[in-house]
């Protein structure tokens, strides 16, 4: 039921109560959203977006995405971690290289959704 709006001053009165109920017993807990709001400041970094987008082409290693970036490997390594916890990527050790991909399918939905909303929505710097 919709708070007490005596315990709640200056929240509205919703216009449509049917809707606001059936939503608010479908959104997830404060826990769930604070780590979703962490999810997506994991992908508002630049950098990290750039090797996101690497990786959607090609499996790489840590040099060839530094080559590829022009950063250095010291550089990608601490964002290649904060991209393993946040479980978007996963190595594969052969032998002495350890090589990067996407972790997942979701992972590559994500990356190629936002590179095609971009791109379909005009925006002039999406493509560059």
């Amino acid at each position: 039921m919709i708070q007490d709006r005596e315990e709640a001053p200056g929240i509205p009165e919703p216009l449509h109560c049917e809707t606001v109920e059936s939503v608010k017993e479908q959104m997830p807990g404060n826990d769930f959203c604070s780590s979703l709001a962490d999810f997506f400041k994991v992908l508002g970094d630049m950098t990290r977006v750039r090797i996101l987008l690497a990786l959607s082409f090609s499996e790489m290693c840590v040099l060839d995405i530094a080559s590829l970036l022009g950063m250095t490997q010291s550089a990608i390594s601490h964002q290649l971690r904060v991209l393993r916890q946040a479980r978007l990527v996963r190595a594969r050790k052969t032998g002495k290289s350890i090589f990067y991909s996407l972790d997942d399918e979701h992972v590559e939905n994500i990356v190629a959704e936002g590179f095609e909303h971009l791109r379909h929505g005009g925006t002039r710097k999406a493509t560059r």
